[in-house]
């Protein structure tokens, strides 16, 4: 397969992806589906993907996104360089959002390491003015091949310090599962990362579990 090719293909598994986290940093931890549990499968297994991945969630526009796959071809140890730390620091928001969700204890090392980050993504920020007042955007350094985690850990940090953290949730899935979202139902009652899939496959485990207990010898 060729590199077109292979971009392609990457492409087309990542728009596969369900976005349910409900913030950009959520939806970015969840590129691993399932995130507990066995048969694990990776959305983001190399940089195209990370750039497929950002421009469909509308962090990098079709040109930008051309240009990042153009420049990285030519720079490869810069690609290797960049997307292992896009994947470093997916997961290190994937452990401090699940301790998180489960009322656990936060390393001090990973709310660090996101700190840093976001001091690194403030340097590059810049203000724009628009019709309806100000929107962040960035500046210099966007000759850098991992500028798209700029807007990501911004999300994170403005998620992880705002009142609304206290309703991101973990998926649990029938076991196997792990997902992260934001329950933003009035009255605080989502369970699943979606009820077409995981609250589906629960509520016919529960069904199931009722027809057998009704049919055993016991029941009667």
């Amino acid at each position: 397969m060729d590199g077109s090719n292979r971009m392609a293909a990457s492409s087309t598994a990542v728009d596969s992806l369900q976005l349910l986290g409900g913030r950009l940093c959520l939806d970015y931890v969840n590129t691993v589906d399932p995130r507990v549990g066995n048969h694990r499968r990776e959305f983001l297994a190399s940089y195209p993907d990370l750039v497929h991945w950002s421009r469909r969630v509308g962090v990098l526009t079709e040109d930008e996104a051309q240009d990042l796959l153009r420049d990285a071809r030519h720079r490869p140890t810069e690609m290797s360089a960049a997307f292992e730390q896009a994947i470093a620091l997916r997961e290190v928001m994937y452990r401090v959002f699940s301790t998180v969700a489960r009322r656990a204890f936060t390393e001090i090392a990973d709310l660090d390491t996101l700190k840093a980050a976001f001091v690194e993504a403030l340097t590059h920020a810049r203000l724009i003015p628009t019709t309806h007042g100000f929107q962040w955007g960035w500046a210099e350094g966007r000759d850098t091949l991992n500028w798209m985690l700029w807007p990501l850990v911004r999300s994170a940090v403005e998620l992880l310090t705002s009142e609304e953290v206290k309703r991101v949730k973990e998926c649990p899935g029938l076991g196997d599962c792990g997902w992260l979202f934001l329950d933003t139902s009035k009255n605080g009652s989502r369970q699943w990362c979606s009820m077409e899939g995981c609250g589906s496959r629960a509520k016919m485990r529960r069904q199931y579990a009722r027809k057998r207990a009704g049919s055993s010898p016991s029941a009667g």
